[in-house]
């Protein structure tokens, strides 16, 4: 008898099969080496260092690309998986590397590995890669920044198989940022052979890999899927367990659900938080939940046009935002509320000192000129959380006076939206790589004007206290300038943190190896499948 379930595994086995070949077919992945995700929307780019690149293109460079280090697993404290710990690194391109004496630079010696083109790495490969990120602009440039990683002079190509980079400060983020999805290391021939004449190969390499990461991308089809297999050649790790990996775009959140239910699909993210619960709580579906480090759903607040130019009304809407009906009716539980805090902690992120409060709401707006329209965005590729958050703050924003009208942003086009920095209200989830409070704040309110600096803040003294904070020569000055800044943001409000939110993933009771990382995209590496 042939179910649905028997027929979607026929099918998934059947791109595995070349007709006629016996060799083939006795080559093919199987069933046990083959894994289903489905996924709300997919990578609309192959280039995560390309402007305008989505959430998931960081999904393609963490599974295709390598970089000179990476975070070490380390046991999420509830199971379920592993997790990174800041500061724990490793060698992945990297065989060694050491820091010299003087704590200025840094030195790495090479693996013995290929890109996917059959071409050895070399240092001059890595040095491309970092003058190309350094250089690009938009995000990655900012990112690599965020380490002190700036100038191409700092990367030193010593011979094939070392490489160096010269420090221009003591940065404790600089080689923490060297093992997040960025700084990843390209085939420099391929690129400079296909760029047609663009110095950063960008058309090609937002539509090609070129890496000698653990997989390669066999099929990419924007908004329908994306299919991995593994390089068997792979040479910094052990190879995965699996061989081919299918990444179904899925809009349908009920949909996702029944596929992972029935079994019909063995991994699943960003379904909605209720889908989540209710599946921890069946106990049929394994559920991976881990409060994602340096993250937070904040109502940006456009502090350089518009009605809230007005600090008044910045903090109108940190007294009228619905914390607790967000943390039930939206995230069902699965967070951490951000409202109520006292004391300032060096800690990101903490509770902001606000709560429900409809009357001292009221009266910031009666005092900054009364009743006003604006409108309130949101990415409608994270729709299943932010829609129903955005109609629960439009309720609230009613009761005192403030009518938002509420658009919703195709994920695709969201960043270029934020990048314009010209809308009153945004309602984003931003989550730092690095676990630092003064990192998460150098990407959102400082004078850098990030494109993650969704307010357009601008006030000198945070960027002052930040930056103090970033490079402190010790504890007692560094949780000096936390508390001073956590204190000035908490006044100014450029963002009302709503929640810090947990990365949910549910996985069938066979599915192991999970790894959560900081870009919060699948980790294929570690995966294996049972029968």
């Amino acid at each position: 008898m042939i179910t649905r379930r028997t027929a979607l595994a026929a099918g998934l086995a059947a791109p595995f099969v070349a007709k006629g070949s016996a060799q083939a077919q006795a080559q093919a992945p199987s069933r046990a080496e083959t894994l289903l995700l489905v996924q709300e929307y997919g990578p609309n780019s192959l280039d995560m260092q390309g402007i305008g690149s989505s959430q998931p293109v960081n999904g393609v460079s963490l599974n295709c690309y390598d970089r000179l280090l990476r975070f070490k697993p380390v046991p999420i404290p509830g199971g379920g998986g592993n997790t990174i710990a800041m500061g724990e690194l490793e060698g992945e391109l990297a065989e060694s590397y050491q820091v010299a004496s003087d704590g200025m630079s840094a030195t790495f010696k090479l693996r013995d590995a290929k890109f996917h083109s059959g071409r050895q790495v070399t240092a001059k490969d890595v040095k491309w890669s970092m003058d190309r990120a350094v250089s690009i602009g938009g995000f990655a440039t900012t990112q690599m920044n965020a380490g002190s990683l700036e100038k191409p002079e700092q990367f030193v190509a010593v011979d094939d198989k070392t490489f160096r980079i010269d420090f221009l400060r003591k940065d404790k983020m600089t080689l923490p940022n060297l093992a997040v999805t960025i700084p990843f290391v390209f085939d420099s021939e391929l690129a400079i052979a296909n760029s047609g004449g663009d110095q950063w190969a960008k058309e090609y390499l937002k539509n090609n890999i070129a890496g000698s990461g653990a997989f390669k991308v066999e099929s990419w089809k924007p908004g329908v899927e994306t299919i991995y297999v593994r390089n068997d050649a792979w040479a910094c790790g052990k190879l995965p367990q699996l061989r081919r990996i299918i990444a179904r775009d899925i809009a349908s959140p009920s949909t996702r659900r029944a596929l992972i239910e029935r079994g019909d699909a063995d991994v699943s993210y960003g379904l909605p938080p209720k889908d989540f619960k209710d599946l921890l709580d069946a106990g049929k579906i394994n559920v991976v939940g881990v409060p994602i480090p340096n993250g937070v759903w904040g109502c940006y607040l456009n502090t350089q046009v518009g009605p809230f130019k007005d600090v008044r009304l910045r903090q109108a809407v940190a007294w009228v935002m619905p914390y607790e009906k967000i943390m039930q009716a939206a995230l069902f539980g699965r967070g951490v509320s951000m409202a109520g805090g006292t004391t300032p902690k060096v800690a990101w992120p903490q509770p902001f000192p606000y709560t429900t409060d409809v009357a001292k709401a009221k009266a910031l707006v009666d005092a900054a000129g009364g009743p006003f329209s604006t409108t309130l965005y949101f990415d409608a590729g994270n729709a299943t959380v932010a829609e129903p958050m955005a109609v629960l703050i439009k309720e609230s924003l009613s009761q005192i006076g403030i009518t938002a009208e509420i658009n919703k942003v195709p994920g695709a086009n969201f960043r270029t939206e934020i990048a314009k920095k010209t809308n009153p209200m945004v309602l984003n989830r931003f989550a730092g790589w690095l676990d630092y409070p003064d990192y998460y704040l150098f990407w959102t309110m400082h004078g850098n004007n990030s494109i993650f600096n969704i307010a357009a803040y601008q006030n000198p003294a945070l960027d002052k206290l930040v930056d103090a904070a970033r490079f402190a020569p010790d504890k007692a000055s560094y949780d000096a300038n936390v508390i001073d800044f956590i204190k000035l943001i908490n006044a100014e409000v450029p963002m009302v943190p709503i929640n810090q939110p947990t990365h949910d993933v549910a996985l069938q009771k066979n599915i192991g190896g999970y790894q959560f990382q900081p870009c919060r995209e699948p980790d294929f590496r570690y995966l294996t499948k049972g029968v």
